[in-house]
């Protein structure tokens, strides 16, 4: 018998904001059955904070479709400028592995310096960080995983990115998330 196939995923991402904005920042999850598009959850978690797991997973387990997900996608592991995802938290919160998905390879130097000179809780933000390790290219993009294999991130990512590099849980959230702000999708995703 072979590895876990994922099915029901949500994947979230944060919406632009002013780079003065101070407080909350929107996230938006897109929930997936395959590639059947199922649902939206919309949330808010503070600029630079520490508590994107916190809302993350109380979005989820408050939602109908809390009992079917079967993995988390986030755009990227810091949300609403430096709110670093504490992916070991809402794993273990909501028992759920965790796939992290970026389009560029990060400058870990330059965050680090960063979190820990000007960032609140930055020195945590940055051991969240160091626990997961590095990202590892996959394709075109380059990941960091919680509870799944590199095969399965494989498999994930043949299967739901169809239009273009980034799945189509991310995908989707990314432009729901900025037609929040921007009235209509825009950017890159």
């Amino acid at each position: 018998m072979g590895e876990k196939r994922f099915s029901n995923v949500v994947g979230f991402d944060d919406a632009p904001f002013a780079r003065d904005h101070q407080g909350k920042v929107k996230v938006v999850g897109t929930v997936y059955a395959g590639l059947r598009f199922d649902g939206v959850l919309i949330g808010e978690i503070e600029k630079d904070g520490f508590d994107a797991a916190d809302r993350l997973s109380e979005l989820l387990a408050g939602s109908r479709f809390n009992e079917h997900i079967q993995l988390i996608m986030l755009q990227g592991i810091a949300f609403g400028g430096f709110n670093v995802v504490d992916v070991f938290a809402l794993n273990e919160r909501l028992g759920l592995p965790v796939l992290v998905v970026a389009r560029k390879w990060p400058d870990m130097a330059a965050i680090q310096k960063a979190l820990i000179s000007h960032i609140d809780r930055g020195e945590a933000k940055w051991a969240v960080l160091e626990r997961l390790g590095e990202m590892e290219p996959l394709g075109p993009v380059f990941v960091q995983r919680l509870g799944v294999s590199y095969e399965q991130a494989a498999d994930l990512m043949d299967r739901f990115a169809v239009h273009g590099n980034i799945p189509e849980p991310l995908r989707t959230a990314h432009m729901l998330a900025s037609a929040l702000v921007y009235g209509h999708s825009r950017g890159n995703v």
